[in-house]
């Protein structure tokens, strides 16, 4: 493989659009870009995440393999008309939720962000995740998204809230909401 990125400083942004990967120039706020870039962002929240401190290893492993698909769905979404992410990514994803939700007792209300810097961590990966899934809705609504990367990101938000809980219930307990407080 040659070098990608021979050149950092190009200017070719400085007009408010950049690149995709099929050539074509977009304005830097347009849908595709927005979701491309909470991607981006999505990434960087659980590269945050796995630095926080040492991690389990099928929360790590699973973490790892994410960030992975974020590249490749990031990769889908700036190539028109590509299919990155596919149903079995979302099985992948199913299976390590079940997995690490088996053991973990019910819920009976909500849960309050927190309960250590991996779980408190875990949570705001979700909550960008969220808002990602949100983008690449908005980008449905006006170009062609493929379905499994909308349910990936749904099934990926899952997987971090049970991380959180799993991570919350390792550093003291999960703090439940009192809505009678």
């Amino acid at each position: 493989m040659g070098h990608r990125l021979s050149r950092i400083v190009t200017r070719t942004g400085d007009d408010g659009t950049t690149g995709l990967g099929d050539g074509q120039r977009v304005r830097k706020d347009t849908a595709r870009i927005e979701a491309c870039g909470s991607v981006d962002e999505l990434n960087c929240a659980l590269g945050v995440l796995m630095a926080s401190e040492t991690l389990p290893a099928p929360i790590e492993n699973g973490l790892i393999e994410a960030q992975h698909d974020l590249f490749d769905l990031g990769g889908e979404l700036a190539v028109p008309g590509t299919t990155a992410i596919t149903s079995a990514h979302i099985q992948r994803l199913e299976a390590l939720i079940e997995e690490l939700n088996q053991p973990l007792p019910p819920l009976k209300e909500f849960i309050l962000p927190g309960g250590g810097s991996a779980a408190a961590s875990c949570h705001l990966a979700r909550a960008i995740c969220r808002r990602t899934e949100r983008r690449c809705w908005t980008l449905s609504s006006v170009e062609q998204v493929g379905p499994d990367a909308l349910r990936y990101l749904n099934r990926l938000s899952d997987l971090l809230f049970v991380m959180a809980r799993v991570l919350a219930r390792q550093h003291g307990g999960e703090v439940l909401w009192r809505r009678n407080r």
